[in-house]
């Protein structure tokens, strides 16, 4: 019984710190104006109200497995489980929400860019992030909260997958995807992007979208086991 209580917390100990890590990004002077100051604010106190309510989730899974333990905690803890796997973005999930293109633009030259830029890809990230994306997949490839987007030898990869080619689609699944859609015509992603020569395309919402399981090992850095007093539970 303590061993399967045990498994139960082992397993929500992971999920917050997966919930806690964000889309990496490299340190850089901030040079943000007020209004930038005051929108990324917004987003981190949204982004912790979030986290506050991951944690009374996850708090009540425990009273549950706790009231449940002589009767059905087999149940309780398959069904935790099944949840905190969707949340980690290791099934795959079906929903509402929009495609995003992106593919070559030309300039002023007519010279198209040939590739996707790492920074320009994790700015669009964090937004979808802000405007309450549940699940995202960058060229069918799943990201989560402890993805890595990087440039190595002037390729970005996603994790270990790295985009070689454009075109390439990101599907982005949200509870509201009419609001991400509104969101995202009224950002400033698609200006970005052509500076970039690239051009974004937006889709109107889609009724279902289907986004596959995250495929890479997940690593998490500075956990370690909880060591408890003899005699307790």
């Amino acid at each position: 019984m303590n061993i399967s209580f045990s498994i139960v917390l082992v397993v929500i100990g992971f999920m917050l710190a997966v919930q806690f890590q964000t889309v990496k990004e490299p340190v850089v002077r901030d040079t943000r104006d007020m209004w930038e100051l005051r929108d990324d604010l917004k987003k981190a106190q949204e982004l912790h109200s979030e986290l506050i309510n991951e944690i009374y989730k996850y708090e009540e899974k425990i009273v549950q497995y706790n009231s449940n333990r002589n009767d059905g905690k087999e149940e309780v803890l398959k069904a935790t489980l099944e949840e905190l796997k969707e949340a980690a973005g290791l099934t795959e999930v079906k929903g509402p929400g929009i495609i995003l293109t992106v593919d070559r633009a030309f300039n002023e030259i007519g010279v198209p860019s040939e590739a996707v830029s790492a920074e320009i890809l994790r700015r669009l990230i964090n937004d979808l992030n802000s405007y309450q994306a549940e699940a995202i997949a960058i060229d069918n490839h799943r990201v989560i909260n402890t993805t890595v987007i990087r440039e190595i030898q002037r390729t970005t990869k996603i994790d270990s997958y790295s985009i070689r080619s454009l075109p390439f689609q990101i599907k982005v699944i949200a509870q509201d995807a009419e609001k991400l859609y509104n969101r995202m015509k009224a950002s400033e992603a698609v200006d970005e992007f052509f500076v970039e020569n690239l051009k974004l395309s937006i889709s109107k919402p889609v009724a279902e979208v289907t986004i596959p399981a995250y495929d890479d090992p997940i690593r998490i850095k500075d956990m370690e086991p909880v060591k408890t007093e003899k005699g307790g539970n």
